[in-house]
């Protein structure tokens, strides 16, 4: 989600749903710990419950960029062992750490010993030509040994070489069973499942199959409302906070407005709200709207609002 969940998403996010944790997109501990790239740390307070995902590969090095991370106020610190792209690999970090679950037992060790936060990783079921009937199990062996209590299990391979990120992400068959299986080899480890869920029904199903945890990425970004707007009482047993989308872009004007007066741009907070209103009367126009006219010099909250209004009138015009 490199590019995708920054702080403006997941602040939409959580005007949607109080309870689902969010997470941030990958950060590399070289940036933070040798580039001193601390602003990548950014986050709101309304953001909580909110986990940090790092990218990295050397002990010493994750175990003080999770300290910068607890430092920050992060709820979770996250070790990426999933991402395919060639940039990640060429760090020696992502779904290449597949290969090595000794090095990634020592990276979890030593970010627990450094942090009082929950340390967790999120990783495929194998790479390349292993055998993820084998090699997983092995993987979480040794990184619960290390002290790992939670992972989240996308439920594909990766293949390095030959699939691009997003082909990684659609080309390898899901194997939901083998995930399933973990829990039963592994039943005090807590684990969640990514991977082709597309709806919070299919959540659920997984939820009650006896996974602690389902975690949604593009989905969710895509169609938000759809995702998140039941998840606290369907899944967390609360009540929903959100009434109705209009609502929730109107719950965004204060921020929007206090990040456009900090110099930022309109785009930057909107681009991530395009979905919103996905399958409602109104939704190309919404997302018309605001992808000619956010990214013009001085566009702002007037946008918004006349976005909300096209989407407004035509679902008073459907329900005519």
């Amino acid at each position: 989600m490199m590019d995708w969940t920054d702080r403006h998403c997941r602040y939409f996010h959580r005007l949607i749903s109080g309870q689902a944790l969010l997470y941030t997109e990958m950060v590399t501990a070289p940036a933070l710990v040798r580039g001193n790239a601390l602003h990548l740390l950014d986050f709101n307070e309304e953001e909580h419950p909110v986990a940090l995902q790092l990218g990295g590969s050397d002990p010493s090095e994750l175990a003080r960029a999770a300290r910068l991370g607890q430092d920050a106020g992060y709820d979770e610190i996250n070790l990426n062992c999933g991402c395919p792209s060639d940039r990640v690999q060429s760090g020696t970090f992502g779904a290449i750490l597949m290969k090595n679950p000794a090095l990634v037992a020592d990276c979890v060790r030593a970010m627990r010993d450094a942090v009082d936060v929950e340390v967790t990783v999120k990783c495929r079921i194998g790479v390349d030509d292993q055998d993820p009937a084998h090699v997983l199990p092995e993987f979480l062996a040794q990184i619960v040994a290390a002290g790992c209590e939670r992972v989240t299990i996308h439920a594909r391979k990766a293949w390095l070489q030959g699939l691009s990120p997003k082909e990684n992400r659609d080309i390898p068959p899901l194997d939901y069973p083998l995930v399933q299986e973990m829990k039963q080899l592994f039943p005090n480890l807590h684990i969640s499942i990514n991977g082709g869920i597309d709806r919070l029904e299919q959540a659920e199903t997984l939820l009650n199959g006896g996974l602690d945890g389902v975690m949604i990425g593009r989905a969710a970004y895509h169609q938000p409302w759809d995702i998140l707007a039941e998840a606290d009482e369907k899944v967390f047993g609360k009540q929903c906070i959100a009434q109705s989308r209009a609502d929730v872009v109107r719950e965004m004007f204060p921020y929007i407005d206090a990040h456009l007066t900090a110099g930022g741009r309109l785009h930057q907070v909107t681009r991530h709200m395009l979905g919103l209103f996905h399958g409602q009367p109104g939704a190309r126009q919404w997302k018309r709207i605001l992808s000619e006219k956010s990214t013009h010099n001085g566009a702002n909250l007037t946008v918004l609002q006349e976005a909300l209004a096209a989407v407004e009138g035509a679902a008073a015009q459907a329900a005519e």
